[in-house]
């Protein structure tokens, strides 16, 4: 079915290209906002490539509208400011169709009044805290409860984890998760004095003192776990002194929301065995269309060593949808491709099907992975397709709010009240 579809598409974009005059300006300019230098280059640089891929296929398949499409690229350099500096200079100067880019929800935040103001439209790729749906955004990332939630409930009913060490690079999605986690955790009946939060800047290399309080926590005879929402090069330390302190994965547990293949490349993860990640995407994932995923990927950067992970998953779906909604609106116009992208579905790599809701996140299944000696992972629970969700429960500021830019023409509608509330640059 999946091969069908892809074909399927392939021929219509390929025969509209040939009897079809352009239905927009041509070339379509797709902006490419990922950094390439600076302490997250190491996450974001691949996702640069996976764009400038898929790309390329769209044009080999006929382009879109009768026109070629063309990559806009820009590095903002792991610098918030800068991220919106380009957005505006993507939109206005470039005057590009489509953004995909940034990594960190300080970036996209820095990005979201540029977007709102100017009618941009960004897809998102990346994990993220939640609280936010904006009408200028898809969120193809996971939400709190597509991977926070579940790597927690693992740690609590496979592992029997009773002490908990919150772990992150201080910023907003850190925090903002830690919040979630940590009300959920008392929730579920863990005390307060077995929540550990700690948070580190980018780049963060001296870790020795943290691990050894960590440790610390198991003193009493309680099994700890790490949820880890440590980002960038600062994973590379904190992998790193943990095997120094002789901790493997059975004394200490780790499971982390922004280590995938990409991260794990530049370690020796011979010591990491065991150690977890939860995402919607691993590379090991046993599927035909993942292996047609990886080959490409291969042949398009020449290097069969270079791995695929869940943010690059996520802008192949994204990047797809875009696609087909743009073919169903007629137009690349930000509003009726918006109102094209609601119900959208495109394949999974892992298999199952994806889907856009109306509160702009995807329905997709949920992956706990074991760290292998060579860097992949074992996937060791997978779910049906779980549909994002915009606002917290589990907060008491967004328990009753929901996100519904369809029906109810809102991103932060109170179901108290009844009301759609004013979005603010704090949301």
């Amino acid at each position: 079915m999946v091969k069908k579809t892809l074909y399927a598409s392939a021929a219509a974009a390929a025969l509209m290209a040939t009897t079809s005059p352009a239905l927009a300006d041509c070339p379509i300019k797709v902006g490419v906002l990922h950094s390439l230098s600076g302490s997250m280059a190491i996450s974001e640089t691949t996702l640069r490539d996976v764009m400038l891929m898929l790309v390329e296929q769209q044009n080999a398949n006929g382009g879109l509208l009768g026109c070629e499409l063309e990559a806009v690229v820009v590095d903002p350099a792991s610098d918030w400011p800068l991220f919106a500096e380009l957005t505006r200079q993507l939109i206005t100067v470039e005057e590009v169709d489509v953004i995909f880019g940034a990594w960190t929800s300080v970036a996209r935040k820095a990005v979201l009044p540029v977007l709102e103001e100017l009618n941009g439209l960004m897809f998102y790729p990346v994990q993220y805290e939640g609280q936010e749906s904006s009408r200028n955004v898809f969120y193809t990332g996971a939400a709190p409860n597509q991977q926070a939630i579940p790597a927690v409930d693992y740690f609590l009913e496979e592992l029997g984890v009773e002490s908990f060490a919150l772990l992150g690079t201080d910023y907003v999605y850190p925090r903002t998760t830690n919040a979630i986690l940590e009300a959920y955790l008392l929730d579920a009946g863990i005390a307060p004095e077995d929540i550990f939060v700690n948070y580190t800047p980018f780049g963060h290399s001296d870790w020795s003192t943290i691990v050894s309080d960590v440790i610390a926590l198991g003193a009493g005879g309680k099994q700890v776990g790490v949820i880890s929402t440590i980002n960038g090069d600062a994973n590379v330390g904190f992998y790193t002194e943990l095997a120094a302190q002789g901790i493997d994965s059975f004394d200490l547990p780790v499971v982390a929301f922004s280590v995938g293949e990409e991260e794990l490349s530049g370690l020796d993860t011979s010591r990491l065995v065991g150690h977890l990640a939860a995402w919607n995407y691993f590379m090991s994932a046993d599927t035909e269309v993942n292996d047609e995923f990886i080959a490409a990927w291969h042949e398009f950067i020449g290097d069969d060593s270079r791995v695929t992970n869940d943010p690059m998953e996520a802008h192949y779906i994204g990047f797809n949808m875009w696609v087909n909604a743009v073919e169903e609106a007629g137009t690349t116009d930000v509003d009726a491709v918006r109102e094209a992208m609601w119900g959208q579905e495109f394949p999974n790599l892992t298999g199952g099907m994806a889907v856009m809701n109306p509160n702009h996140h995807l329905s997709k299944p949920v992956l706990i992975g074991e760290i292998r000696a060579d860097g992949q992972f074992d996937i060791i629970s997978q779910t049906e397709e779980v549909a994002g969700e915009a606002w917290s429960p589990f907060l008491s500021e967004s328990a009753t709010l929901t996100s519904d830019w369809q029906a109810l023409e809102c991103g932060m509608y109170d179901t108290a009240s009844e009301t759609c509330v004013q979005l603010t640059s704090n949301y």
